[in-house]
């Protein structure tokens, strides 16, 4: 069972799919919840408050869906790993307009406008204060993926072959750029079109990212 928090920020990413945020009252939201207005106020602050706790959460969502990507299936190559969470990202953006403004940074005139709250926030929730610090920029959140990912290539010791980490982490970042760009201009094929790019970009360079022995070269 959601949280009150959690019934909340879902009443309104509901009626954000059909009402731009603009048309968005905080009362309609606190009754789509089930809650008082001065619940939700408690919980938000504002309704800008209400917009980066949606961010957030939205960004929050996308890093842990990467995790979970990445836990899968760890006997898979790095190139296949990189191009299944380049096609998740493509397709998750697809249908979720406040990730593709993340992942972006194109914010549309429907969507909440990312406001920055007060240097210090004067939040009592904790949630509140963390959403109120702000969201990722697109270039974080590129970081963010890659680093995650290097993590879990350096734990498993799979696909680094003889390539150097900084080398690796290039790699790894293009894959994630290479997403974004078919974010904005879909290949052919729409969400299909992406893993044959990435495989072919993440397989194609020295080092053998694609391989699956680390210590092939050395053999």
């Amino acid at each position: 069972m959601p949280t009150t928090r959690e019934a909340l920020l879902n009443a309104a990413l509901t009626a954000l799919s059909e009402l731009p945020w603009s048309g968005i009252r905080m009362v309609d939201v606190a009754v789509a919840a089930g809650v008082s207005r001065q619940t939700l106020y408690n919980e938000f602050g504002s309704k800008d408050g209400l917009a980066r706790a949606l961010i957030r959460r939205e960004a929050d969502g996308y890093l842990h869906g990467v995790d979970r990507l990445l836990g899968r299936d760890r006997a898979a190559n790095c190139a296949e790993r990189l191009a299944v969470i380049a096609e998740w990202t493509v397709g998750e953006a697809r249908s979720r307009p406040l990730l593709r403004a993340l992942l972006t940074g194109c914010w549309g005139e429907h969507l909440p406008a990312p406001r920055a709250a007060r240097p210090v926030s004067r939040a009592i929730v904790p949630a509140q204060r963390r959403a109120d610090a702000g969201h990722p920029a697109p270039g974080e959140l590129v970081a963010s993926v890659r680093d995650r990912i290097l993590a879990v290539f350096e734990h498993d010791g799979r696909g680094r072959g003889r390539e150097e980490p900084v080398q690796l982490a290039r790699r790894c970042e293009l894959a994630i750029r290479l997403a974004l760009s078919c974010v904005v201009a879909p290949p052919p094929g729409g969400v299909a079109g992406v893993g044959p790019l990435v495989r072919h970009m993440a397989g194609s360079g020295a080092g053998g990212v694609s391989g699956s022995n680390p210590r092939a070269g050395g053999r």
